[in-house]
């Protein structure tokens, strides 16, 4: 990968951007892509666009969300502890001893998900699966009043994960979903800018907002847009692990390429050319087949 578009990856990642909040994400964005096209903006609720040979046929969008799984403050108890809402699909289970930002209109305020240690809990008959309800945040003060003076109602939290590679081009950090498909959709607007001279289609590339609350930004700026074609990236779920059931979630493997998802709304006319391109181009490929919803279409 080039050390620039490594560096750009790092910080879009590193940039947090809870859903309804993408604002500072889509800036690192739009900064990126800007000299790859001819123009770029943004609309009332923060999808960001960046449009390459504007006029050309047939109009393809390259999207992909920019938002990340959070929480949102919901509560303080008398005693200044934070409790939370989750914004997306947050896992109670594994945010237990995490570290937190809560990011404030004054600025960040660092905090650590409570957990009960395991020899207070020897007691107990069962150990129980908690709840968002049962996750609260101490930020380090003793009253709701003090906590009140750092943190309000609404304010989004995300967890302290930032971007590191471990060995073998393999990276971790949170908010690769869905951060690694804008970054995959800027590249592609890069790639593609290089070959302008050649270029028939408009492309429009599209970081967009609030996919994890429901989809909302993608079926506002796909009604804007109205696209002849529609290229949508998104992660998925590797099966090359211990525990993992591949009978009933598919052979995914790290490393071995992108997934193509069949079926549902993935047109078949345009997973067939897909697939051609990537034959030609000699791109590995994986398979995933969908007999109900993706959420949003992964391609």
């Amino acid at each position: 990968m080039r050390s620039e578009s490594l560096q750009f990856l790092e910080r879009l990642i590193n940039t947090p951007s809870p859903s309804g909040h993408e604002a500072r994400g889509q800036r690192v964005w739009l900064d990126y892509v800007t000299p790859f096209a001819d123009e770029t903006f943004t609309d009332a609720y923060g999808n960001a666009v960046a449009v390459l040979n504007k006029g050309g046929s047939p109009r393809v969008m390259l999207a992909a969300h920019a938002d990340e799984i959070s929480m949102v403050v919901h509560f303080i108890n008398d005693q200044g502890f934070i409790y939370v809402q989750k914004l997306g699909g947050v896992d109670a289970a594994i945010t237990k001893a995490q570290r937190v930002v809560i990011h404030t209109k004054d600025g960040p305020v660092k905090g650590v998900v409570g957990n009960v240690a395991p020899h207070l809990t020897r007691g107990d008959t069962e150990r129980k699966v908690p709840k968002m309800e049962d996750l609260f945040i101490d930020i380090g003060v003793n009253s709701k009043r003090a906590a009140e003076r750092l943190v309000r109602i609404g304010d989004p939290i995300t967890l302290t994960d930032p971007f590191e590679l471990l060995r073998n081009d393999l990276a971790i950090a949170r908010a690769f979903d869905n951060r690694v498909g804008t970054f995959a959709v800027a590249e592609a607007l890069r790639l593609a800018h290089g070959t302008k001279s050649r270029l028939k289609a408009e492309v429009l590339a599209v970081s967009n907002v609030m996919e994890e609350v429901g989809l909302l930004g993608a079926r506002q700026i796909a009604y804007a847009l109205k696209p002849d074609v529609a290229l949508v990236v998104d992660v998925t779920h590797a099966t090359d692990y211990p525990t993992v059931n591949q009978l009933q979630h598919g052979d995914v493997k790290m490393g071995h390429g992108p997934a193509l998802t069949h079926g549902v709304c993935n047109h078949p006319e345009v997973v067939a050319r897909l697939e051609t391109v990537a034959r030609t181009q000699k791109i590995k490929l994986q398979h995933e087949a969908a007999s109900n919803t993706t959420g949003p279409t992964r391609m």
